[in-house]
């Protein structure tokens, strides 16, 4: 299977400074977009360590090799986070949301922690491949709100998991699948997902293959003045 992938990222029509980093290295098969924990300090080296961790990944590894090095330097990423929050001081935090997509061998394997997304787009149908990590999915699938009310909640802004934020029994989530020629992938930060729809992702996504589809993304959520840091990955199987 070969790929093809494009990638953006802005700070946004609000933010003067941007907390999102992204990983784009279809040499490898390995891409991710990590954002610094918004309200948390220091968002943007908790997430410049991660994608620095990942872009250092030597190629040429098995797709087993490739995964277990993934795990292994977010986890060592997780508890240098911890090491210096502790060493800050009481009730300092530095944190980020990651998500990971490793593709090889006709198949996919996605990490994350916290509430960006991975969609995945086969045949014209477009599904959300992983599952926030926030309070407000959380209260989603308790029965507590509707599904349509989790957006303009509150605690809409509340995630549950990140890398650094927990100092024991930290866990990247996993999920796995077949890829099939044409099937287009995209990683986002929540500032991508929150100010579009689904409808308009999967309609910008379905050009992913004949142009720079992330810059149009970026373009589209600036002119709806999105107020946060807005970054996109997307990755294309061409068979």
């Amino acid at each position: 299977m070969r790929f093809r992938s494009w990638s953006s990222t802005h700070n946004g029509a609000v933010r003067t400074h941007n907390e999102d980093r992204l990983v784009d290295r279809p040499d490898l098969g390995l891409w991710a977009v990590a954002d610094g924990a918004g309200g948390h300090q220091a968002g943007e080296v908790a997430s410049g360590m991660i994608a620095e961790a990942l872009e250092s990944i030597p190629a040429g590894m098995s797709p087993g090799a490739l995964l277990g090095e993934v795990r292994s330097r977010i986890t060592a990423t997780h508890e240098a986070l911890c090491a210096e929050a502790q060493r800050r001081g009481p009730r300092t935090v530095i944190a980020s949301t990651v998500v990971i997509l490793i593709a090889a061998d006709s198949f996919f394997a996605c990490l994350w922690a916290g509430d960006s997304r991975v969609y995945l787009l086969r045949d014209g149908e477009m599904t959300q491949i992983t599952r926030d990590h926030s309070l407000v999915q959380e209260l989603v699938e308790q029965g507590a709100i509707r599904p349509e009310e989790a957006e303009g909640h509150p605690h809409a802004n509340i995630i549950t998991r990140a890398v650094g934020a927990e100092a024991d029994g930290f866990e990247l989530e996993k999920v796995s699948g077949p890829i099939l020629p044409g099937d287009v992938f995209l990683l986002c930060s929540d500032g991508l997902c929150k100010t579009l729809s689904d409808a308009d992702i999967a309609h910008l996504l379905a050009g992913a293959a004949t142009e720079k589809v992330t810059d149009g993304m970026i373009t589209e959520a600036l002119a709806r003045q999105v107020n946060d840091n807005v970054t996109a990955v997307s990755v294309a199987a061409l068979g």
